[in-house]
């Protein structure tokens, strides 16, 4: 459990969390890392802490470069538990520690631990001064809570980003250029898919704040540092943040009997034979926070459900529930799917996908078996609407 040195008299300190494999319903495949970052100057500074159960990790690490009691300032960038689970432990051992955080933070932290604890609240362009360095905080609210800010270190030119930029990643390397570049960045499309999406237009004027700052290293809540893809990883955020789609389709699904597979597996070779990029999720096998990070820059979503009790089948529903809470703008959706009698499935779809915004430009649904003519037809239709 060795502390990781960033740079001159800065460490990162924080715990790795090999064993998870779900994160609010998102799926977690490569763990994560809870990131805390010690300072040390005359007055020694924390930057966030971790999730309560790996409070012995981050103190294991920190006493091998400072006492613990010494620290004078735990900055709070944000209050969620797997950033502040470690803060009244801390305390209880750092006892003239004083909590640095912004007043939506203040108010978060009070109604997370009823204790008495020394607050320093900033706002955005105050700065905490620890002897030889200053930090100057800036807040980035609902990026992607209201009590969200980052940290800039202005003479290491180091951003402590918060969950911008993160990735649920666990490793033993700490730094993007000891891992594969693909890798991280697939992990941060994931976690901006799946977290971050929503406040796509809060990010944007996050990114357009931080544009000003000269920035060498990007140090978020979770996963690898940044320090040589910054470039990289900045673009990607502009492009997500600002819902820029390619010529892609996913097309997302689940099936009973087969047919709403055969619809699906039509609509999959109409994509392809438009020129499309497409990808192809049944949700037997797709988790829907995988489904998520394929559509973060798909032009269109097709989402086909079988009817069940004159519904949706229960797979379909739970995924566009989770669509519809991520919000993403500008995209185009197609709803199909077989039926027996009824046939509310389809319909169904429809509102939900108009409802979150998408435009819908096709809508296919077939009574049992579809014939091998009925797939060529609904292709050649889908194709048309596409080109």
């Amino acid at each position: 459990m060795k502390p990781v040195r960033i740079a001159e008299n800065i460490y990162w300190v924080g715990a790795i969390d090999w064993d998870l494999r779900d994160f609010h319903g998102y799926t977690t495949e490569r763990g994560s890392t809870y990131n805390s970052y010690l300072i040390l100057d005359k007055e020694p500074t924390l930057i966030d802490t971790v999730k309560h159960y790996k409070f012995d990790e981050m103190l294991s690490r920190i006493k091998q470069v400072i006492e613990p009691k010494n620290i004078r300032h735990i900055v709070s960038n944000h209050v969620e538990m797997d950033h502040s689970g470690s803060i009244p432990m801390l305390l209880d051992i750092a006892e003239d520690a004083d909590v640095v955080t912004c007043p939506q933070g203040e108010r978060g932290l009070k109604n997370h631990f009823f204790k008495d604890i020394k607050y320093r609240v900033v706002k955005s362009g105050d700065s905490l001064d620890m002897g030889e360095n200053k930090i100057i905080f800036q807040q980035t609210p609902m990026v992607h809570w209201p009590d969200n800010m980052v940290s800039y270190l202005e003479n290491h030119r180091i951003l402590f980003s918060n969950d911008s930029f993160g990735q649920h990643f666990a490793s033993i390397e700490r730094f993007d250029d000891e891992v594969s570049q693909d890798e991280v960045i697939t992990q941060a499309k994931k976690y901006y898919a799946n977290i971050v999406l929503p406040y796509s237009q809060q990010v944007s004027a996050a990114l357009d704040v931080l544009k000003n700052l000269k920035i060498e290293t990007i140090c978020p809540s979770h996963g690898i540092i940044w320090r040589k893809s910054i470039g990289e990883i900045l673009k990607e955020y502009s492009k997500w943040s600002s819902n820029e789609v390619g010529k892609k389709g996913v097309v997302v699904y689940d099936t009973m009997w087969g047919s709403t597979q055969k619809m699906a597996l039509a609509i999959y070779e109409a994509f392809e034979d438009s020129g499309y990029k497409a990808t192809l999720c049944n949700l037997k096998n797709w988790h829907m926070s995988d489904a998520m990070t394929e559509i973060i820059d798909a032009e269109y979503v097709a989402v086909g459900s079988p009817t069940l009790n004159r519904r949706m089948l229960p797979s379909v529903s739970g995924f566009l529930t989770y669509l519809s809470g991520l919000a993403p703008k500008n995209r185009k959706g197609i709803a199909f799917g077989s039926y027996g009698w009824g046939g509310e499935s389809v319909k169904d779809v429809e509102d939900v996908l108009a409802k979150a915004g998408f435009q819908i430009t096709a809508s296919f649904k077939h009574q049992f078996v579809l014939k091998e003519e009925a797939l060529v037809e609904m292709k050649n239709k889908l194709k048309g609407v596409i080109s």
